[in-house]
């Protein structure tokens, strides 16, 4: 095959691999298996004649002609990028596919009912998930809508604060130890990695020298082990709350919350279906204001009651 006729996809991929640096973190912005990266690139190489990556112990470097290669590629990707979302802008259907991205404690806790409601408001409306804990690209179309805790950091992203969400500590309805005290402390602990750093930090000031017994870089994750008692965690009360294998211990220090926003590119938000969407959720979840700031009726359960 000429290599004037290389499917655009394959520049895609190659872009993807000099992103992640790696086969494996390429399979996952593209979706597609480790094998699938490895044959495509091996491919890819083999019809231009020249090699894009030095393959390195400690992941995929590129070469001079694999720098000139992404100069190139990434500049087109972003026209092709631009283009879509002019053209995707003026559609006014109330039809057609939405794909929204959010992290796992988000998309498996708190969107169901909504998404479940919304389709049947918007029959024509198709609606697809994307569970991620990395930020997709909205610039590239990744995804359409995200739903992201914290305030938005790019500037060609619109959208809406649709919602604050508290945190309590909590910890297993039967907790094994004789009460909790004062001294939370002094119990086990579950903590965060680095993308729930803002959860780290406060209680790094609140309750210093605290050394969790087990960390997770899941909000998900971090319920269900402290739901089997695997020590206390710092989890969102609109989630835990409702939980009958959870407690609440503690309230956090000061008027600590994070901001749920709802965002999409700004070439997009006058299209009919991006609109309706977003115009739903954003009543849905307003209309849930209790229960993400902690004032619901489940949140003043006593620990062992």
């Amino acid at each position: 095959m000429d290599a004037q006729d290389q499917n655009w996809d394959d520049y895609r991929l190659f872009l993807a691999v000099a992103q992640a640096g790696s086969l494996s973190g390429a399979a996952r912005l593209l979706g597609v298996t480790h094998s699938t990266v490895f044959r495509r690139l091996t491919g890819f190489e083999k019809t231009l004649g020249v090699r894009l990556f030095e393959r390195l112990p400690s992941g995929y470097v590129l070469t001079a002609a694999g720098e000139a290669m992404q100069h190139a590629t990434a500049r087109i990707d972003d026209e092709i990028a631009a283009v879509r979302r002019r053209v995707t802008g003026q559609d006014q259907r109330l039809s057609g596919q939405v794909r929204i991205t959010a992290t796992d404690m988000l998309a498996i806790s708190l969107l169901p009912p909504h998404l479940a409601a919304f389709r049947v408001a918007w029959p024509g409306i198709e609606l697809e998930l994307l569970v991620s804990d990395t930020r997709l690209d909205l610039t590239r179309r990744e995804a359409d809508i995200a739903l992201r805790l914290g305030n938005p950091v790019q500037e060609t992203l619109v959208g809406r604060r649709i919602g604050r969400l508290a945190f309590a500590v909590y910890c297993a309805a039967a907790y094994h130890r004789e009460g909790i005290g004062e001294d939370l402390a002094s119990h086990d602990w579950i903590g965060f990695g680095s993308a729930h750093a803002p959860l780290r930090q406060v209680l790094a000031e609140w309750l210093p020298g605290l050394r969790p017994q087990f960390r997770t870089n899941s909000i998900t994750a971090a319920i269900a082990a402290a739901r089997v008692g695997i020590g206390l965690a710092a989890l969102p009360c609109a989630i835990a709350d409702p939980d009958s294998g959870l407690r609440r211990v503690a309230p956090f220090p000061g008027d600590f919350r994070l901001d749920l926003w709802l965002l999409t590119h700004e070439d997009l938000r006058h299209t009919a279906r991006i609109r309706a969407f977003v115009d739903f959720m954003a009543e849905a979840l307003a209309a849930q204001a209790d229960l993400l700031e902690g004032r619901g009726p489940l949140a003043e359960k006593p620990a062992g009651a």
